[in-house]
């Protein structure tokens, strides 16, 4: 059994993508960031960096005691092992999910989330920010519909964590206010991945979650920490 603590972000998506398409048991443990659920020590037990998602395998494959992993790509990467699905196992396709899953880690995650604050979540419009933010996101499209155009999937081989990483931040791409039609190999991907039944049981557990407006203090609590505040959130 995975317990997965979860709230329905794309960070959160990734994971119950790789858990409906392997059909892996798992149970759903809410961690709502706009109420600060992610500051409790229950959860910073197991995800020292106060954010979600994380998991605890209570049946890991080693037969010891539960595993507690943290991070999202570190979580679809655990899981491929421990399920021997959607990570090759050759070296060369081995490699290739890899590159392709750290660089959604490292940047088409990080970039379309600060792009998605500057346009949706900050109080107030800077248009630097939102050009810096936006053009880079669009650099990054235009890396992911170069491969996506010579290979069905992200990793130039089948359906693989690498997908999975990627398909639910570029899926937001109008709030990140992308024209979609520049790159019509991302299109084709995104309409495969949409049509796959794992797909849609994934973003319908997500529904089953009230995803509200963001007030002033759930901004304050998603994008006001800093060390001391985050301290102080813990002890409370």
């Amino acid at each position: 059994m995975i317990e997965l603590y979860y709230w329905p972000t794309p960070n959160g998506h990734k994971i119950t993508l790789f858990l409906e398409e392997a059909e892996v048991e798992y149970r759903i443990v809410p961690v709502d960031i706009g109420a600060g659920d992610q500051f409790k020590p229950g959860f910073l037990a197991i995800a020292p960096n106060n954010r979600m998602p994380a998991i605890v395998d209570r049946a890991p494959a080693d037969g010891g005691e539960p595993i507690g992993v943290f991070e999202s790509g570190a979580i679809l990467l655990y899981l491929a092992e421990k399920t021997g699905r959607f990570l090759p196992a050759d070296v060369r396709g081995r490699k290739a999910v890899l590159e392709w899953l750290f660089w959604q880690m490292a940047g088409l995650g990080p970039m379309s989330g600060q792009a998605g604050h500057f346009l949706n979540y900050a109080p107030e419009s800077i248009p630097y920010a939102q050009a810096r933010y936006g053009n880079e996101v669009n650099r990054l499209y235009g890396v992911l519909d170069r491969q996506l155009a010579r290979h069905a999937f992200v990793a130039g081989g089948d359906y693989s964590i690498a997908d999975m990483a990627a398909y639910p931040w570029v899926q937001s791409w109008e709030r990140l206010q992308q024209d979609l039609g520049q790159f019509p190999a991302i299109a084709r991907w995104l309409g495969a991945i949409a049509a796959r039944p794992g797909t849609q049981r994934a973003y319908a557990v997500g529904e089953q979650y009230e995803r509200r407006p963001v007030d002033d203090a759930q901004r304050k609590i998603l994008f006001g920490q800093t060390a001391a505040s985050t301290a102080a959130a813990v002890e409370r």
